[in-house]
């Protein structure tokens, strides 16, 4: 690694919206580098995850060290390749940290969507070179021209800055190379001072413990180096450092410029903090500044099936939360469900690839109750809560066959089904990205559900004051669809406050008290029918209603208003 002094080491991310072909890119600079094979296999090749290739797209930023002989000079490229999907934004804010530029990718079909506006946005408060680069330029409908007179509009740049790929195909890859060499400056380090290392992702290995993503930014670290965390002031001794290419590649030393990673006995999960800085024993420095706590947007309740298995689960929850740091994690518990915890989510997909996860890797199997957000409630003589209806902020026309539109939005009117719901009715062309713009009133109620007159905690949600009753008989009726039948009758109801708005009914099994009588008198029958009703009242009275474990998220996903 003491080959290659600052000046020829270049650290790059890739940024776009997804499906814009960023993976595809990164696979053909890994085969153009000579850093993988070139077969015809090499598809999503940083993609390490289960529920990345199942999903196709990418979760979580991987790093990659590529070797590049350019004008007589062999260069060291740390490339970084960052998800695209707005609920990962997190990690591509923190991938942006240890990146001196990046490759902006635009689909020439599909041309400048959300994400890509708030990529950009977000390179440009870091001050990184951003290129541009058009991928997908070998499809039939591509408009690269249409492209680049977007780019220039909304970033102002010029569009001869602009790179025409087909990363599919391989086409003028090696031009965007050339590009990160002349267009994206060498890191400002100094590798005389004291280390200085910056924490910008972790993993978690069983037999290794925390596996560090680092980027140099003073000095050098070797293996048998006494370190200090900044954060805990705890002191390690560095077992192992090496670059990823794509895989551990084990070396003698990093030097400051570089990016790699380091091993060093941290056992314990807490030990491991995103933004941390690492610095040599009795050479303390300043700390770095850290990153911008993630905000999270969706809460859910997460509870072992059997709570038996609440140790494992959590201790996967706890390795999870290392690789995903802007999972929130509280504890929590429910009369209903038993010991638990409450978990802050980016956004629904991010819910549902780290519960995918916890069952691939981890094998755990858990309960997950409906997402909710966040309110703030002002209690006075009358209660005002968090507003929920859209108000146009702005728009904006990119070019003549897209518009750009800014809406303020209560959260929790997006934060289930709205994503879904924009595509389907763009036919897939529209897109979307959103960020928090704080709190507002709005009259908003809280909404039991009862069954048989008790209320059921984990169905407990807030409504607005008009949607209420629709939304309150959407559920009682999925209940009554998703509650098995049982020996007596049983009442859901949506309430506010004492006021039913709503109520289903699951029948009762009923057992023909009359098939043995033949003929007699009617008031034996009657005496029959009256006792199996008293019967079945007090049974009603004390019975445990069984709901399926599952059934939360199905009950209180929201449908569209009709």
């Amino acid at each position: 690694m003491s080959k290659f002094p600052v000046e020829n080491v270049r650290n790059f991310g890739i940024i776009a919206h997804v499906d814009h072909g960023k993976s595809t890119l990164a696979d053909r600079l890994l085969e153009l580098t000579g850093t993988i094979a070139k077969t015809d296999h090499n598809k999503q090749v940083l993609d390490k995850l289960q529920v990345e290739r199942e999903r196709g797209i990418t979760v979580k930023a991987q790093t990659a060290s590529l070797f590049y002989n350019y004008g007589g000079k062999l260069y060291l490229l740390n490339l970084i390749d960052t998800p695209g999907h707005v609920d990962f934004n997190y990690e591509v804010s923190r991938s942006l940290s240890a990146c001196q530029g990046v490759l902006l990718v635009v689909d020439a079909n599909e041309g400048i969507q959300a994400q890509t506006v708030a990529n950009f946005f977000l390179a440009f408060e870091a001050q990184l070179s951003i290129i541009p680069v058009i991928n997908k330029i070998d499809l039939k409908n591509a408009d690269p021209e249409r492209v680049e007179k977007q780019i220039e509009k909304m970033f102002d740049i010029p569009s001869d800055e602009c790179i025409k790929i087909s990363a599919k195909l391989g086409t003028n890859i090696e031009r965007v190379l050339q590009a990160v060499i002349e267009r994206i400056a060498p890191p400002k380090v100094s590798r005389e001072n004291p280390l200085k290392a910056l924490v910008f992702d972790s993993t978690f290995d069983q037999y290794r413990g925390v596996i560090a993503n680092v980027a140099l930014f003073d000095g050098v670290v070797s293996k048998g180096d006494k370190i200090v965390s900044a954060y805990t002031q705890k002191t390690y001794e560095v077992n192992e450092v090496g670059i990823l290419s794509p895989d551990e590649q084990r070396t003698q030393k990093l030097y400051a410029g570089q990016v790699g990673y380091l091993i060093a006995g941290m056992k314990d999960v807490t030990e491991a903090q995103i933004g941390d800085t690492l610095y040599l024993h009795k050479q303390p420095v300043e700390p770095l500044p850290g990153f911008k706590s993630a905000k999270p947007m969706v809460f859910a309740g997460m509870y072992p099936i059997d709570q038996s298995e609440y140790n494992n689960l959590k201790s996967a929850i706890e390795k999870l939360t290392l690789n995903d740091s802007s999972v929130t994690v509280h504890r929590d518990s429910s009369l209903a469900l038993g010991a638990g915890w409450r978990l802050g989510f980016l956004g629904l997909l991010h819910m549902e690839v780290f519960n995918q996860r916890l069952e691939q890797e981890y094998n755990a199997s858990v309960i997950l109750t409906t997402p909710t957000v966040p309110y703030k409630a002002v209690l006075s003589s009358a209660k005002l809560i968090k507003a929920r209806r859209a108000v146009q902020k702005n728009m904006v026309f990119i070019d003549q066959n897209r518009v750009m539109l800014k809406y303020l939005f209560p959260l929790n009117e997006i934060v289930v089904d709205f994503y879904d719901s924009l595509k389907s009715l763009s036919s897939g062309y529209a897109s979307f990205d959103y960020e928090d713009a704080g709190y507002q009133t709005a009259d908003l109620v809280k909404m039991d559900i009862l069954l048989n007159g008790n209320p059921v905690e984990e169905l407990v949600t807030i409504v607005h004051k008009e949607k209420a009753h629709p939304i309150g008989k959407s559920i009682c009726e999925r209940l009554k669809d998703t509650i098995p039948r049982q020996l007596f009758e049983i009442a859901i109801q949506a309430a506010i406050g004492s006021k039913i708005i709503a109520r289903e009914t699951v029948k009762a099994y009923r057992k023909n008290v009359l098939a043995k009588c033949y003929g007699g008198d009617i008031t034996r029958k009657m005496k029959l029918l009256k006792r199996q009703a008293e019967g079945k009242k007090r049974m009603r009275k004390v019975g445990n209603i069984e709901v399926p474990k599952d059934a939360f998220i199905r009950v209180l996903k929201r449908q569209p208003d009709k």
